[in-house]
């Protein structure tokens, strides 16, 4: 007998990091254009555009560059907080036996820091574009079902992108959207969330069973 398994995108899903990332992003043009910048001179695709296509929209001549300057020292200044709700379900599917883990796009060797400590003890497994193919390939959640030694139809993931909800899917898992991400409902419906929460307190054991969160049911 296989484990359940509850696995979630980190930024927007676990982490409220969409203000730390909109802060960060600020910064960076600040410091490598000499322009102050504040988030509300981002455009409003900010959050949902890569980093570099952002700061290249505020004039940053080299983002790449500019990100591997002053990137992490940005983002450390302003950690993102735990969105409420969170650490008292991931509490729940671990007293239920559920494994729990998070497949991201965030680089590994920032972790250590970045990952709030009562966060990072409730994981059982990490995933970072580090260990297998980004996100929307479906790599990232077979291995972390592997190291959890769960299947694919004994699993969920939760996610707030697009690319989230194609990857679980070309996994063979239970896409779930979260509604307090960086993405509406009606584009991760689109993008083919068998469901979409509304918010964190969702999260808890009913996640890998219950009867709405079906493939078959959430496919009608």
């Amino acid at each position: 007998m296989t484990r359940q398994a509850a696995l979630f995108d980190l930024d927007g899903v676990l982490l409220d990091s969409g203000p730390s990332v909109r802060a960060t992003l600020a910064a960076v043009t600040t410091c490598a254009t000499g322009r102050r910048t504040t988030a509300t001179d981002l455009p409003p695709t900010a959050l949902h555009r890569p980093r570099t296509e952002v700061l290249a929209l505020l004039g940053v001549a080299d983002p790449d560059d500019a990100c591997a300057r002053w990137w992490d020292g940005a983002l450390a200044s302003r950690l993102p907080d735990v969105f409420s709700g969170v650490l008292a379900g991931l509490l729940a599917l671990h007293a239920e036996g559920v494994a729990v883990g998070v497949v991201t796009l965030q680089d590994r060797n920032r972790l250590s820091w970045y990952l709030p400590v009562a966060l990072a003890d409730l994981l059982d497994v990490v995933i970072t574009r580090q260990d297998a193919p980004a996100k929307p390939a479906p790599d990232g959640l077979h291995a972390a079902l592997h190291r959890v030694g769960a299947r694919p139809e004994d699993a969920v993931f939760v996610g707030d992108s697009p690319g989230d909800m194609t990857a679980a899917r070309a996994a063979g898992i239970v896409a779930l959207g979260a509604d307090w991400g960086w993405h509406p409902a009606p584009v991760l419906h689109a993008a083919g969330a068998g469901q979409v929460l509304p918010d964190p307190t969702r999260i808890g054991p009913s996640l890998p069973h219950h009867p709405h969160y079906l493939p078959q049911i959430a496919a009608n």
